[in-house]
């Protein structure tokens, strides 16, 4: 192995370094709803995003006509429905629990309103 020179030496220290370009994406789904933020170039649909928007990473967002458009938390309802998967209860009182009499399937169903 042979040793390597000043000459070159300063050449390698001098050269210019290659700058990969930084990007923030938010992709998400057809409907809006988001996937994923990267800082990576990945298949699907995305939008360019700052880095403050990156960095928050809120799930409560919609891109709507390629806009990002926040969705408030208020505007998230919450809501028990009968269901067939879910907490067995007394037809009578949705307080009492029970599996082993006649019973009522209850679940927990978010809603977004405008």
């Amino acid at each position: 192995m042979s040793e390597m020179t000043p000459e070159e030496f300063w050449a390698i220290l001098h050269a210019p370094v290659e700058v990969s370009p930084i990007f923030y994406r938010l992709y998400y789904n057809d409907d809006g709803t988001p996937l994923c933020y990267s800082m990576e170039d990945l298949p699907g649909n995305y939008i360019e995003i700052d880095v403050d928007t990156y960095h928050r990473g809120s799930s409560h967002v919609r891109v709507i006509n390629g806009r990002l458009k926040e969705i408030k938390p208020a505007s998230l309802i919450k809501k028990l429905t009968p269901s067939e998967h879910g907490v067995s209860c007394d037809p009578r009182d949705i307080c009492i629990v029970t599996d082993n009499q006649p019973n009522v399937k209850w679940s927990l169903k978010t809603n977004e309103t405008d």
